[in-house]
């Protein structure tokens, strides 16, 4: 087992279910000490347990600035500095245009938008110079996407925070990527489709349209959030990493 983040200490918004919690989970096997955040307590502890290792839980909603700052008081607590942010709190859901309404938008991009950009900007702080930043972006951010045009906009909006960033930050050597998963079997995706035997048609109907013949597992996006936040990745600095079976590309 590889031990990239050995001592390190990174911090997972909405590690609870999904690609969250896979990464917070691979971060922990390779030795970090990690904090997760997630708006139900039942969750987060079901959440610590299958973690493991060096894990602590923040309740925790990331459009509400005084959360945010709860969740950098814990780290401070037991932790001199944050060695990488992993911006992953976010959801949306299908409305089509004419149906939208103002709930709708500003839920969405206060969850999606305002969320990831007070989680890093609230990091700067306690995050070490040469640290890294992760933001969860979508394949959404650069394909159409039927009832589906507030979360588009947001995770556009969160692509474009990493080739900005890059900028504000060269001064201290913090990189900042953006991961953009396609389909990914998670709890969420589930619900977004209806669910049930709905769900699983319409997963099988567009895993025939994925190059790679499959939706994703978290897993796999775990993979490449660790290789972002890496030293590996060490001249890899405001991108878009598609991680998606080739679905982005045709």
């Amino acid at each position: 087992m590889a031990n990239r983040f050995e001592n390190k200490v990174v911090v997972v918004t909405g590690g609870t279910s999904g690609i969250g919690l896979a990464t917070a989970k691979a971060f922990s096997e390779e030795g970090a000490s990690v904090f997760i955040t997630g708006r139900r307590q039942e969750a987060l502890d079901a959440a610590v347990k299958q973690i493991g290792g060096r894990v602590s839980a923040v309740q925790g909603d990331m459009a509400r600035l005084a959360d945010i700052d709860r969740l950098y008081d814990a780290v401070q607590q037991k932790h001199a500095q944050i060695d990488v942010v992993f911006a992953n709190a976010g959801g949306g859901e299908m409305v089509p245009l004419g149906a939208i309404t103002e709930e709708h938008y500003q839920q969405t991009f206060d969850t999606n938008v305002k969320g990831v950009l007070f989680t890093v900007q609230k990091a700067l702080p306690l995050l070490k110079d040469g640290g890294s930043i992760v933001l969860t972006g979508s394949t959404t951010s650069i394909s159409g996407t039927p009832a589906f045009s507030v979360y588009s906009a947001t995770k556009a909006a969160v692509r474009n925070f990493a080739r900005n960033w890059i900028l504000d930050l060269k001064d201290r050597h913090i990189r900042v990527n953006a991961i953009s998963p396609g389909l990914t079997e998670t709890a969420g995706l589930n619900e977004l489709f209806g669910g049930g035997d709905q769900a699983k048609g319409t997963k099988d109907y567009l895993a025939g349209l994925i190059p790679a013949g499959r939706i994703g597992q978290p897993e796999e996006i775990a993979k490449a959030v660790l290789f972002l936040a890496s030293d590996e990745a060490s001249f890899v600095n405001g991108v878009e990493l598609f991680v998606d079976g080739g679905q982005a590309q045709i």
